[in-house]
């Protein structure tokens, strides 16, 4: 009997749960906050609410606005000053975000801007092809995007960064195997359950194998409607400064729309723009190689 599908809720996803955790502009209730037992859920609300207020914040502010215990809220508050996460306005009690914290948000604010350039190459691809482009690795059994272009279109299923989806059945995931050495993804497919999404998913080991080995011959792999009935995908690799495969890049689009054999088209058009990405995948590491100096 083949396996049944596996239920899958793209918005149950990592990145999901750090925007609904961190996003200030969400109205999430004080007794989310308050019910949670986790010492780092009560830290990382106090520092966002200190972190987005317009003027510094007293102990019993915060811990009124968040409905922690003022007794907790002093016990948190003092070990994020210790750690110089948070600081006391000169002359009160009350906090502003410490140097340390300041930091953090810089670094953040850097590293984004170190992406932009990922982004750009996406955006540039995904005008030129007029569908969505995905960038990701693979993170234990599963694709995670990194990031990922939107095409123009009104109707397209939406995927944010940080979701994950299944190895067997997608373009990227299956390039991935394909990559592995062959005692790695031996063990890989007979620990990972072989779902079937669609009428085209390979739910047979043996069957799998066979597409690996042409992917891996090929350096390029497609998912013809084997994860999402009615979407194509093409994926080549994106090499690292060793030449090694560190991620992958893929467009996706429906079949109404592109056809498989029109998104083939598109692997020159792809393999130029997985040589962009590598680029900066160099740039990052000349520059940890000169911080590090």
């Amino acid at each position: 009997m083949l396996p049944m599908q596996a239920p899958f809720d793209p918005q149950s996803n990592p990145g999901n749960l750090f925007k609904r955790g961190l996003d200030h502009h969400s109205e999430t209730p004080a007794s989310d906050v308050a019910g949670k037992a986790f010492p780092t859920v009560k830290a990382v609300a106090i520092l966002e609410a200190i972190a987005t207020a317009r003027r510094p914040l007293g102990i019993s502010e915060f811990g009124a606005l968040l409905g922690i215990p003022k007794a907790t809220a002093h016990r948190i508050a003092h070990m994020l000053e210790d750690e110089g996460l948070l600081q006391r306005e000169p002359g009160s009690n009350r906090y502003v975000p410490g140097a340390r914290l300041e930091r953090l948000g810089l670094d953040i604010v850097a590293a984004s801007m170190s992406r932009a350039p990922r982004h750009a190459i996406l955006q540039s691809l995904s005008q030129q092809i007029g569908e969505t482009c995905n960038f990701g690795v693979m993170a234990g059994s599963h694709v995670v995007y990194l990031d990922r272009v939107e095409s123009a279109w009104p109707f397209g299923l939406r995927f944010e960064p940080g979701s994950r989806v299944p190895l067997h059945c997608t373009s990227m995931g299956k390039l991935f195997l394909s990559l592995l050495p062959a005692q790695k993804r031996a063990l890989m497919l007979s620990s990972i359950p072989l779902y079937r999404y669609t009428q085209n998913t390979f739910t047979d080991a043996a069957r799998l194998e066979q597409e690996l080995e042409k992917i891996h011959a090929a350096g390029v792999a497609v998912d013809n409607q084997e994860f999402l009935a009615g979407v194509v995908c093409v994926a080549v690799p994106v090499c690292g400064p060793r030449k090694q495969t560190v991620a992958a890049l893929a467009i996706s689009a429906p079949s109404a729309r592109m056809s498989l054999q029109q998104a083939i088209t598109h692997i020159p058009l792809l393999q130029a723009a997985a040589r962009q990405l590598a680029v900066t995948i160099d740039d990052d590491k000349s520059s940890s190689e000169k911080e590090r100096s």
